[in-house]
């Protein structure tokens, strides 16, 4: 079955930086696209960053461009989120997926990144 488990979520105060962390199992990592989605206390689900299988594409929603960095290590069947610039509203529950942008199927559990002073 597929297990994807999040880590490094914590609270930091607006402008710090996060590196969130999904090992995977139970699939061939190697061949699946993968996205980090959020979700915001009241608010629905949505992809903030995804990265093709072979790591040499990656794609980021507008709210944290230029901010965010998703990376993976295949070799390590992991996938990683880099976050700079930390504002209140990037406060969510944050959960790495299987599948490419809103296309995602299976998702972990979860890991909650607090931004707050």
């Amino acid at each position: 079955a597929v297990q994807l488990v999040e880590s490094g979520g914590d609270l930091v105060q607006p402008g710090g930086s996060l590196r969130l962390s999904c090992a995977a199992s139970g699939f061939i990592f190697s061949l699946s696209h993968m996205t980090w989605v959020r979700q915001a206390p009241g608010k629905g689900l949505e992809w903030v960053s995804a990265i093709n299988s072979g790591g040499s594409n990656t794609y980021y929603a507008d709210s944290v461009k230029g901010r965010f960095t998703i990376s993976r290590d295949n070799a390590k069947n992991a996938v990683y989120l880099q976050m700079n610039s930390l504002k209140t509203e990037d406060t969510a529950v944050y959960y790495c997926a299987t599948g490419m942008k809103s296309a995602y199927t299976a998702r972990g559990q979860g890991t909650q990144v607090t931004v707050s002073s």
